[in-house]
């Protein structure tokens, strides 16, 4: 497939007007033009569009395209922009983080490094609070080629992914109806345990900051929220990283006691991939708990 540019710089957002310009200036201040910007709002009702058609209007030597649509989710958002991208590369970049100056160029570079005769979906670099700072421990100089289920082992840390689009295209994210978050990793972790390998470096790419009003700070609650989506996390987790038995059963337990009273047996049993005839002892069990908890 052809594509207009090397980069589609993702960016999905909602109700994130008084963030957005800090990601826009580093845009600008990229040493590499070969990109567009595309974001798709997820439903924003604070601005958002109004502030996007005033850069749209500046001189800038990469295109800024807009969508909005129904509030549904990044993950939803996401779906979207791998429809609309006409990048080669597909990097999300949240509406809260920004780039350093030579993050697309160091990316193009890596890029094209990668061997042609291997499966590989993606490069990624580092996020940092801060130039030069990061949270994360170093990896193995100067890459580590892994998959995104290295994640759970070599590559910790948050990282800045840049997807084949047309790769990524093949992976997008289930639709749970009435859920509103699923975590990205759902798509990652497939295309791992398809044998889609990931070049990893350690230069910072993305700076970050978690917000009060962000994902991150939501935490459990958009897991615990959102049952079915996280079911299909954890199970195929658990499937691709062939979990002993003795941790699948922890699993089970801890999913079954959160969905109890808001899933039926059969729904939790499905979701999370754990034999139905369990879920009705891993309830009364957790009750007993709780009773000898109360008690002391």
């Amino acid at each position: 497939m052809e594509f207009a540019y090397k980069i589609t710089v993702f960016t999905p957002t909602y109700n994130r007007a008084y963030t957005l310009e800090a990601l826009y200036r580093s845009l600008q201040r990229q040493t590499f033009h070969d990109f567009e910007w595309l974001i798709v709002d997820d439903g924003s009702t604070d601005g958002t569009e109004e502030r996007v058609n005033k850069w749209q209007a500046e001189e800038n030597p990469f295109p800024i395209r807009y969508v909005w649509q129904e509030n549904g989710g990044k993950c939803r958002a996401i779906n979207h922009g791998l429809d609309l991208a006409a990048g080669e590369l597909f990097f999300t970049v949240d509406s809260d983080d920004y780039l350093l100056p030579d993050a697309l160029e160091q990316a193009n570079r890596w890029e094209a490094a990668l061997p042609k005769n291997e499966k590989f979906c993606a490069v990624s670099g580092n996020l940092g609070t801060a130039p030069g700072k990061t949270p994360n421990a170093p990896l193995p100089e100067p890459y580590y080629d892994g998959t995104a289920l290295d994640r759970y082992g070599v590559v910790k840390g948050e990282r800045a992914l840049l997807f084949y689009t047309e790769v990524h295209r093949q992976y997008p994210y289930p639709v749970c109806e009435g859920e509103r978050f699923m975590t990205e990793a759902v798509a990652w972790n497939r295309m791992a345990a398809d044998g889609w390998k990931i070049r990893f470096f350690n230069e910072i790419l993305t700076i970050y900051e978690y917000r009060e009003d962000g994902l991150t700070q939501a935490g459990d609650d958009l897991f615990w929220n959102n049952l079915q989506g996280t079911g299909i996390f954890f199970r195929e987790k658990a499937e691709f990283l062939h979990d002993p038995l003795r941790k699948k059963l922890t699993m089970w337990y801890g999913y079954a006691t959160e969905a109890a009273g808001r899933l039926s047996d059969a729904q939790i049993a499905d979701y999370i991939g754990m034999p139905r005839v369990l879920v009705p002892p891993v309830r009364w069990m957790h009750s007993l708990v709780q009773l000898r908890k109360r008690k002391r």
